[in-house]
């Protein structure tokens, strides 16, 4: 009993890891509770596939919504790079906008199809430099939290760094500013209120989630598509 209440604990932290959704009342069916949950001008349709609300019913971050006063924001890109930069949030949204249609899928069975915006990683981590030994990609927000991905997945599926979902900018709930979309990866990978971006060596970096024990990968389980 002793080995079990601790897994537990540490199950339902991660399945507050990422917002989760109602029921849905039916496969074209829109709950009232879902509706309410759609932003005044929210795109919720996008080439034939309905889009999700780009806010959860209710807050599960670690330490609370984070209001980032954005004239007092930067984002750092260091660690292993020829120079490491600092970039305000205007400089960020100069590089060319990339749009991508992808679901998020949460830990707790769950998932969020969004029309997302942002800026490829790979042009953002260029500008500092990318050095060949760097492997990983860690992700560090405002209210502490981390987690990584490898450079390589970054690089061949081209992830973006959102700043807009569904027409309209991040909420403060999903991140604003930034956020990383993290195609293929559970929620926990999708971290929130980034302001650096570290390129490391190493390969078996664990971030908040994954010190609890869940796995690095965090592969979206087989069946889970769209």
């Amino acid at each position: 009993m002793k080995r079990i209440l601790p897994l537990l604990a540490a199950l339902l932290l991660l399945l507050a890891a990422c917002y989760p959704q109602e029921a849905s009342p039916g496969a074209d069916a829109v709950s009232a509770a879902t509706q309410a949950r759609y932003r005044e001008n929210e795109v919720r349709d996008y080439q034939g596939a309905r889009l999700d609300p780009a806010v959860g019913p209710r807050d599960n971050s670690i330490k609370g919504i984070q209001e980032v006063d954005i004239s007092q924001y930067a984002l750092v890109i260091d660690g292993l790079v020829g120079s490491p930069v600092s970039l305000q949030y205007d400089q960020v949204l100069e590089l060319p906008a990339h749009e991508r249609l992808i679901t998020l899928h949460c830990v707790e069975g769950w998932d969020a199809t969004v029309l997302w915006e942002g800026v490829l990683l790979e042009e953002l981590m260029s500008l500092a430099g990318i050095k060949p030994d760097a492997v990983t990609v860690i992700f560090s927000s405002v209210d502490g939290y981390t987690t990584s991905l490898p450079l390589e997945t970054i690089l061949e599926k081209g992830l973006i760094l959102a700043y807009g979902a569904n027409g309209l900018d991040l909420p403060p709930a999903l991140g604003y500013p930034f956020m990383v979309v993290a195609e293929d990866k559970l929620g926990y990978k999708w971290a929130r209120w980034v302001d650096t971006i570290t390129l490391s060596d190493d390969a078996d970096y664990k971030g908040f989630w994954e010190n609890l024990g869940y796995p690095n990968d965090a592969d979206v389980p087989p069946g889970r598509g769209i």
